[in-house]
């Protein structure tokens, strides 16, 4: 996949700042450039929240990639996390990625997502309503059953207090 337009400077400034040799072989780890949740605010609050390394990990309906014809991220592969508006935030190496069905997901992964309390409870209800709506928008109907691939992932470069890369 290619790197956005909209990315190119950040990703040149990661490539930089790593000093790796063979720029072209991050290149080739390039996964894609996205942003979390379906709204300016969650896009914008779980970005935050990746920044401060609150959130670790995200999860995503395999119907979704499906859907999308798109493949599972693997270990190893790079993202660039924006905002809601395309603006890059940071790179992120998925470190792992397990698939389970929805109603096996963990506390400990609920944890390392991050978001609201960190509990499981609260994963499940939000996480519930998001689903709902992915699955609205492309034909399905929820189920707790539905497979999720739980990523884990780490920050390896992000923007600077005054907004460089």
């Amino acid at each position: 996949m290619p790197i956005p337009a909209q990315c190119h400077d950040f990703w040149t400034a990661f490539r930089s700042a790593v000093g790796a040799a063979d720029k072209e072989r991050l290149d080739e780890r390039f996964y894609e450039a996205f942003y979390f949740g379906d709204s300016q605010a969650l896009a914008d609050e779980l970005a935050a929240l990746v920044l401060q390394g609150t959130k670790r990990g995200t999860a995503g309906s395999v119907w979704s990639f499906e859907a999308e014809g798109k493949r599972l991220p693997r270990p190893g592969d790079l993202s660039i996390v924006t905002n809601w508006a395309g603006q890059p935030l940071c790179v992120i190496e998925t470190l792992s990625v397990d698939v389970r069905p929805f109603n096996e997901v963990s506390a400990e992964f609920a944890a390392i997502e991050g978001e609201g309390d960190g509990s499981l409870a609260y994963w499940q209800q939000e996480h519930r309503a998001y689903y709902s709506r992915e699955c609205e928008r492309t034909g399905r109907t929820f189920d707790e059953r539905m497979p999720v691939a739980c990523e884990c992932f780490r920050v390896v470069h992000q923007v600077d207090g005054d907004g460089r890369a």
